[in-house]
């Protein structure tokens, strides 16, 4: 198990595993997604993922166009309700079933690609004679 990843620290692999874990945290994850206000001004979990990491940067190129559109609207949407102090109509708002790890993967396959980069660069060569 894995706690640290590209990401950051999780539990969730092992909360995942143990059934009554789960069943018992999986409404406190769910208020506290409603409670965080992104999906109510049209955002996506991933779209919190600070942009500015040479991971993250790497893994916002690999976007299909379609995807970069969607969040570059997200986040215009998003700005409008902050300037506006409001939220969208609440048939606007992400549903938690929309609200899906876009970016996740795109990151770990960088982050794995890095540490395979890494393992090469570090490799001795030793000289036959």
């Amino acid at each position: 198990m894995t706690i640290a990843g590209p990401l950051g620290p999780s539990l969730a692999p092992a909360i995942r595993r143990s059934r009554t874990l789960y069943q018992f945290l999986k409404p406190v994850s769910d208020w506290y997604a409603n409670v965080s206000g992104y999906r109510k001004v049209g955002l996506k979990y991933d779209d919190l993922l600070v942009d500015e990491r040479p991971d993250v940067e790497r893994a916002l190129a690999r976007l299909t166009p379609r995807e970069t559109f969607d969040r570059t609207w997200r986040f215009k949407r998003a700005s409008q309700c902050s300037v506006l102090h409001d939220v969208l109509p609440k048939d606007q708002w992400t549903k938690p079933s929309e609200d899906v790890r876009y970016l996740k993967p795109l990151v770990q396959e960088v982050e794995r690609e890095d540490q395979e980069r890494r393992k090469w660069d570090t490799i001795a060569v030793e000289r036959r004679r």
